[in-house]
């Protein structure tokens, strides 16, 4: 059950209240805290979307239906509308490349057996517009996978090619943008959907998610609590020492020093989204819990910039809602 403060929290979000700083719970974690930003405006509420942060202002993307880019600037605390792209996406993971955006594998239309957008999309902060990039890999589309940016390169991990409907993958492709030239890598140890992806160190962690299959009957019980670790420089795969304790997709993932955070998403466990934040150190092969979202959420993405992680927008239940348009900050780590 949500705790008291979670619900208080969850209140006065509803109300549009503002909610005061939420202090570090008791815990090995005892520094984090969870504040929320403090702006002039809001963002368009949404979930499956992306984020990304280029020169000091973050970039909310996409998420299901027709939802404008929104932009905050965050020294001046100001939010203002972007150029919107030029199609739906969702259920994707962005990146920052050579001071631009790019989306790779998204979905758009409706549930369950979407569409895969099938280029890469590139949007250019400088002049505030959209283009078409390359066509992704050939016979291996998909969207709700993971993306990461290493050395040059974008690596394109798992996935689903239709949707919602028992098509996920364990595959891993090397874009690189200068070329243009794909490359097939060696294929995870399972397939996944509905997860992000980090590098740490080297190495690629594919964390949380599951085997989307909306033709089950309880399509949301497939969830995938072993961490697959990519070595880039070996090719070579292996999993984490132990799963995930809270078993979850829909998550965000980001790295904070030299651990792996996994917070959010959603399961067949209960209705309201999770607001477990849980934290993997691989030098010790171990999971810590961290102090819980004020707020949970899934289909969102975690944006860490200095010595914050930004948490914005998702779903408040599983499934399609209630949209949220909120911002919690972590820090002190």
């Amino acid at each position: 059950m949500p705790s008291p403060l979670l619900k208080m929290a969850a209140l006065c979000l509803a109300a549009g209240a503002v909610v005061p700083n939420v202090a570090a719970q008791p815990g090995p974690d005892m520094k984090i805290q969870w504040s929320m930003g403090q702006a002039s405006g809001k963002p368009t509420a949404r979930h499956e979307s992306a984020a990304a942060v280029v020169d000091g202002k973050l970039y909310l993307i996409g998420g299901r239906g027709d939802r404008p880019l929104d932009i905050l600037d965050l020294a001046s605390g100001q939010w203002r509308t972007g150029s919107k792209p030029p199609v739906e996406i969702n259920h994707t993971q962005a990146v920052t490349f050579d001071g631009r955006i790019y989306v790779v594998g998204a979905f758009n239309g409706p549930f369950p057996q979407e569409n895969i957008v099938p280029q890469i999309l590139i949007y250019d902060p400088a002049v505030d517009s959209w283009t078409q990039g390359a066509a992704l890999p050939a016979g291996r589309h998909r969207g709700g996978a993971g993306v990461v940016v290493r050395d040059g390169h974008i690596y394109l991990v798992a996935g689903n090619r239709l949707g919602h409907n028992s098509g996920f993958v364990p595959w891993l492709d090397r874009f690189d943008p200068k070329t243009g030239v794909w490359t097939a890598l060696a294929d995870a140890p399972r397939p996944r959907d509905h997860f992000h992806a980090v590098v740490l160190d080297g190495k690629i962690y594919a964390a949380g998610g599951r085997r989307s299959a909306a033709d089950q009957k309880q399509p949301l019980a497939l969830t995938i609590p072993e961490m697959d670790i990519y070595d880039i420089a070996a090719n070579r795969w292996t999993t984490a020492a132990a799963p995930i304790p809270t078993p979850r997709a829909g998550v965000s993932v980001v790295t904070v020093g030299k651990l792996v955070v996994v917070m959010g998403g959603e399961s067949g466990l209960q209705v309201p989204a999770h607001a477990e934040v849980e934290a993997y150190d691989p030098a010790k092969g171990s999971w810590t819990t961290l102090t819980a979202l004020p707020v949970g959420r899934h289909g969102m993405q975690a944006i860490k910039v200095g010595d914050r992680v930004h948490v914005l927008a998702g779903s408040g239940n599983r499934g399609g809602g209630p949209e949220l348009n909120d911002h919690w900050i972590m820090s002190g780590f």
